[in-house]
């Protein structure tokens, strides 16, 4: 016998459940990341990777979007591909995914509120899809910790115009806690997993 408190309302409920949110990942493509000079490539690797896998261990729709692969710039890195097994690119060529149909579809397709982004780089491909989303009635989640700038001004100050605008700073593991919710719950382990594989590749 389960000792877990009851499941609140999964659609209903003010925090983020497996049932009402939808995870968007943009341009983790290896041009992207040679950009990025807010944090170390390392740990924003792992941080991805993550996230990634959280998706997938719970389940979560995941939107994953490209920009102009199909006129040169590399595909989706290949670990994020791994732990996303099964889901499709939306290659656009805009700059805010918000404004290319498909992607803003997808989203929409999903019926859920909660949009949980994550993308690089955080002043361009991040807060203009945020920003837009937040105007259509989405509360939004940024991940914090697998995002990157090409700078640390870049960074925070993109932070900030997206805070103030309403959005939500979260990290990979505080979404993996906040999903699962209750360890006496069924799926347990899944969190476990993922607890053991971000802080054994955590360089410290």
């Amino acid at each position: 016998m389960s000792d877990a408190t009851p499941i609140r309302d999964p659609k209903a409920d003010t925090l983020i459940t497996p049932q009402n949110s939808v995870v968007a990942l943009i341009d983790y493509q290896p041009e992207q990341y040679h950009g990025v000079a807010s944090v170390g490539h390392e740990e924003l690797l792992h941080h991805v990777t993550m996230l990634g896998r959280v998706a997938t261990a719970f389940e979560l729709p995941v939107v994953l979007s490209t920009v102009y692969v199909k006129h040169g710039m590399g595909a989706t890195n290949v670990e994020l591909r791994e732990a996303l097994a099964g889901v499709p690119e939306i290659d656009r060529t805009t700059m805010n995914s918000w404004e290319d149909p498909d992607f803003r579809a997808a989203v929409e397709a999903t019926g859920r509120k909660k949009l949980i982004l994550a993308g690089l780089w955080t002043e361009v491909c991040v807060t203009f899809p945020a920003l837009d989303a937040i105007d259509a009635g989405y509360k939004v989640y940024v991940v914090v910790d697998a995002i990157g700038g090409v700078s640390k001004v870049a960074h925070e100050s993109a932070m900030q115009r997206m805070v103030q605008a309403g959005a939500v700073p979260i990290t990979v593991l505080g979404l993996a806690c906040e999903l699962q919710r209750d360890w006496g719950r069924p799926g347990a382990d899944r969190l476990r997993t993922i607890m053991r594989a971000y802080f054994g590749g955590l360089k410290r």
